[in-house]
């Protein structure tokens, strides 16, 4: 009867078991009233990946710090695990120092040769307010939109000839590119971004379109037609960029795949 008893008691306990992890199972990918799921649980690193030098959780936040004591020698990255999102919306708030340089990069490749380092698409963002919300591709094409531009990017004359890539580039930006129209005046989009202060983020990738809005205003607007060096898919993840020592923190992130 005993054996019996602890027999039975050990089933309920297995199911109950198993009730539970199925519980934090639907927790853990349940969307919200407009399908974002949280990728960032606001306690720990979990489900990133990137060094622990200059990446932390403080008070619920994601936080990139470099101090003079950590200077970097190249921008470095905390990468997401839960995939290499192609088309999606991405939700998160951001706050950075005046001193600071960060961005967030998806659709994009790591680099072997530098640790914690990705090469792709970039929301721009930093303290200064000079490029937030502009296009960037790093270790690439360079700018591919400013703020305020609506932009169609080109394949360039020659892609296959050695040096190609980097030829094309001049000044920091990419040369095969088309302003077709403008969606503001940058230093008026400007006032939108709040200094050392919480900032909305959404980014809408779909297909060759890239759209990145801050504080719920379209900044830049990019359809790359270049198929020879655009990415349909690739890693995401958030930058402390080389420079003075700084701050930038991300919370709320979120992501809805299209």
């Amino acid at each position: 009867m005993l054996l019996a008893a602890l027999a039975i008691q050990s089933c309920k306990e297995t199911k109950k078991e198993k009730e539970t992890v199925v519980e934090e199972e639907t927790t853990e990918v349940k969307a919200d009233k407009d399908g974002f799921v949280q990728i960032f649980d606001g306690e720990t690193l979990e489900g990133w990946e990137g060094d622990p030098t200059y990446w932390s959780v403080q008070d619920g936040s994601l936080v990139g710090q470099v101090t003079p004591e950590t200077l970097l020698e190249n921008n470095t990255f905390i990468v997401w695990q839960g995939g290499q999102p192609s088309d999606f919306e991405l939700k998160l708030e951001f706050k950075i120092a005046d001193s600071g340089n960060s961005g967030i990069n998806y659709r994009s490749d790591k680099i072997d040769t530098i640790p914690h380092a990705l090469r792709g698409y970039q929301a721009d963002i930093d303290g200064k307010i000079r490029y937030t919300g502009q296009n960037y591709e790093e270790k690439k094409r360079a700018t591919l939109a400013y703020r305020g531009e609506k932009v169609i990017i080109n394949t360039q004359d020659n892609p296959d000839e050695p040096g190609s890539l980097s030829a094309n580039v001049q000044r920091n930006c990419w040369q095969s590119r088309e302003v077709v129209d403008s969606l503001g005046e940058s230093d008026s989009l400007k006032t939108k971004i709040k200094h050392e202060d919480w900032n909305e983020v959404h980014l809408v990738i779909n297909g060759n379109h890239l759209q990145h809005y801050v504080n719920g205003i379209l900044m830049s607007d990019v359809t790359d037609e270049d198929a020879v060096n655009r990415k349909d898919a690739g890693h995401l993840g958030v930058q402390v960029h080389v420079g003075p020592p700084m701050k930038v923190e991300y919370r709320n992130i979120r992501i809805k795949e299209l």
